[in-house]
């Protein structure tokens, strides 16, 4: 079977021949057991097949809120193949006697691999918890087992008991039944014989009582033991259902941008010239040189002309403008179609084929919507909202109108929405695209999406769907839940370090078990006002947080340039937004003149690359700085462990003091280590405490990478 990585290796429970019982089994009126290792007992609510809840009894050994668990449990978790995360339980019993647990897994041929074993997370809570890390894709289960330790308990009495002389010979004894009956759980070989040892020495008579009892506490014995429990009362949790998916909807660097921009000639009094995929083509070289896994190109059909809007969102268009791309549908073709200046289906296949030469995804936006000249208009006028007078309603979202485009009404014949996007979608996955930026998700039914991803999931479990739902934080978790891999954020609007420290933690807290954000610096509509009055260090502040804050970033094209003026004040909104018009950018002037922060990005992109800690989102931990100016926050992946310390102020050098909580960074409070500034090479000596200078437009960021612990030192500064 596919090999499934642990925190330590045990054997499987379905093998476990040290129980004294068979797993408890209970009676639900109404629902199926599922076949485990051990009977599902540990959720006091069970669903029948319809999904109506029914009361069941809790269980031998109580196993309550085993996280995560998406919806009650309707819904998978998720994870990508390769990812760690904890899976926790409430786990307990009547009196004092010791329990113990264990998390299964059981991969998507319903093969059960080794469990992996749990520990209390803090003493007295009664909480456990396991890192488990499955890394094939698929659907998986897991479920919590717990059961009575009897070992552990009588462990807990005799180291009481035999050194007060209380009853030592009859606990000598019960200790030594114990173990006989555990070796006989335990493979034939070397780690039987350890146990069986300690039998022997519990029973030595002519040994004192506290060496009797030694021989029976000893490391050998100890790993055994965990290794091969003896186990009473087993009771499992029922199975949560976990999606395993590519590592691609995890992690990744975005890159978006207009084709017809690329290539484009606009010159003063003459019509414009728009580029083409073939002259699009030409940018994917200097895109995979920054470092970037996925370009995402806005709507590439043929525009409307009816309402076509001009430069800057004027209502009267001129004969050469070009309209909006998400104004989709004309004479020409709809969704399935390309618009004609941009070449043909050939050309775009040549480009989705360059793209992967150069080690690049496509992403399509897929936006759900029509100009009032779309085939469908015509075709299907049931899709549509009428108003009163018979005229078909533009979309609106107020103050913003949008004449150009006319939204989808569902519930006239949302079977019908369903074939036809299925078929649209299929249609560009044909062509090699796999990744789908969804427009405006939010202002169509969940069920809808739910549908509609359900089946693509179905056929094509490869294909990851991205929310553009920039909305209420109900509907954006819920579009999560019901399948979209990522969603876009709120991060363009948190720039103080409270509301980082606030949205990075709620994001990598229970909701990163079903919600994967992707943090864009800009977008062809956002133009944040830190942007607009920070200038280039603003720029470079809010690349290193995307980049090392979520395992997925992206940036529209122009960030590198530093773009930043509004349409007007107040707005965000570009001047000369390439939504309305072509916008041609000489990047080479650029990078020659050093106007280019290229090169700040492409380090960002490698170092992300180099180290697995910043693939990651549930280990984000933040550590104290006495300076709100400045933000520190660490991650950790194995034996890899980066730190970042970003100065949050674009015009003035901030100093701090950083406290760092050592034990998230795995290691003791009173260690030194060396560190390793990826952005300057520099290497430090840091401890608990450390004292930081950053310098915009000189050094905006410490990215820091710790070293093999050394000796405790007095060092801990790092001064620029």
């Amino acid at each position: 079977m596919p090999a499934m990585r642990h925190s330590s290796s045990a054997p499987s429970p379905s093998s476990d021949r040290s129980a004294t019982e068979p797993p408890t089994k209970v009676p639900i009126p109404g629902a199926e057991h599922q076949a485990s290792p051990a009977q599902p007992q540990g959720d006091p609510v069970n669903e029948t097949p319809q999904g109506a809840p029914v009361n069941e009894l809790i269980g031998r050994i109580p196993v309550q809120d085993v996280r995560p668990c998406v919806d009650r449990g309707r819904r998978p978790a998720k994870c990508v193949a390769g990812e760690t995360f904890q899976v926790t339980a409430t786990v307990f019993r009547e009196g004092h006697d010791a329990v113990a647990a264990n998390v299964v897994l059981r991969d998507p041929r319903g093969r059960t691999g080794p469990w992996t074993p749990m520990r209390e997370l803090a003493p007295g809570t009664d909480r456990w918890g396991a890192d488990v890390t499955p890394d094939t894709e698929g659907d998986w289960t897991f479920t919590v087992e717990a059961w009575g330790d009897p070992v552990g308990t009588w462990r807990r009495h005799a180291q009481i008991k035999v050194p007060a002389g209380l009853d030592t010979e009859l606990v000598l004894e019960e200790g030594a039944l114990l173990h006989e009956r555990a070796a006989a759980g335990v493979p034939p070989g070397e780690s039987r014989n350890t146990v069986l040892a300690a039998v022997a020495g519990l029973r030595d008579t002519g040994r004192p009582a506290a060496a009797r009892l030694a021989a029976a506490l000893t490391p050998g014995v100890d790993a055994v033991i965990a290794r091969h429990p003896l186990r009473e009362h087993v009771t499992a949790s029922r199975a949560l259902p976990l999606t395993v998916e590519r590592p691609r909807a995890l992690f990744g660097s975005w890159y978006e941008f207009f084709p017809r921009s690329e290539g484009a000639v606009v010159k003063e009094g003459a019509p414009p010239v728009g580029g083409t995929f073939a002259t699009a083509a030409k940018r994917l070289s200097s895109i995979a040189a920054m470092g970037f896994d996925v370009v995402y190109l806005p709507p590439v059909h043929p525009i409307g002309t009816t309402y076509r809007k001009g430069p800057d969102n004027t209502l009267s268009a001129g004969p050469h403008d070009v309209g909006v791309p998400w104004a989709i549908g004309s004479a020409e073709g709809g969704h399935d179609a390309i618009h004609p200046d941009l070449g043909t289906i050939d050309d775009f296949d040549a480009f989705v084929a360059e793209a992967r030469d150069q080690h690049l995804e496509v992403a399509l936006d897929f936006a759900l919507q029509c100009s009032p000249d779309h085939p469908w208009v015509k075709q299907h006028p049931e899709w549509f909202h009428h108003r009163a007078d018979g005229t078909i309603a533009y979309a609106e979202n107020p103050p913003k109108k949008y004449q150009d485009i006319y939204p989808i009404a569902f519930d006239a014949d949302m079977p019908g929405l369903i074939r036809e996007t299925l078929r649209v979608l299929r249609h560009w996955m044909e062509h090699g695209v796999r990744i789908f930026r969804v427009d405006n998700p939010h202002t169509k039914p969940v069920v809808f999406w739910e549908q509609v991803l359900a089946d693509i999931r179905r056929t094509d479990p490869d294909v990851i769907f991205l929310a553009e739902a920039f909305t209420r934080p109900a509907m954006m978790h819920t579009l999560a839940q019901i399948g979209f891999q990522q969603s876009y954020t709120y991060f363009t609007w948190r720039n103080s370090k409270e509301e980082l420290t606030d949205y990075a933690t709620e994001l990598a807290g229970e909701a990163a078990s079903y919600m994967r954000p992707n943090f864009f610096v800009n977008t062809p509509d956002i133009l944040h006002a830190y942007l607009q009055e920070g200038g280039r260090p603003a720029f470079e502040v809010r690349a290193v947080l995307a980049a090392t804050l979520s395992p997925t970033w992206g940036v529209y094209s122009g960030y590198e340039l530093c773009e930043n003026t509004p349409v007007r004040p107040g707005s965000e909104e570009y001047l000369h937004s390439e939504k309305y018009e072509l916008r041609p950018r000489d990047w080479e002037s650029a990078e020659r003149e050093g106007r280019s922060i290229a090169p700040l990005i492409t380090e960002l992109n490698r170092v992300r690359r180099r180290h697995p800690a910043l693939r990651s989102l549930r280990s984000l931990r933040f550590h104290h700085t006495d300076n709100d100016a400045l933000i520190a926050y660490s991650k950790r992946q194995g034996p890899n462990t980066v730190l970042v310390v970003v100065n949050l102020d674009p015009y003035h050098t901030q100093e701090a003091t950083i406290s760092l909580d050592m034990p998230e960074l795995g290691l003791e409070w009173h260690e030194s280590v060396p560190v390793r500034d990826e952005l300057s090479g520099d290497t430090y000596h840091w401890g608990r405490s450390n004292y930081v200078r950053l310098e915009p437009g000189r050094t905006p960021a410490h990215i820091l990478t710790v070293q093999r612990p050394s000796s405790p030192s007095n060092g801990g500064s790092s001064t620029q």
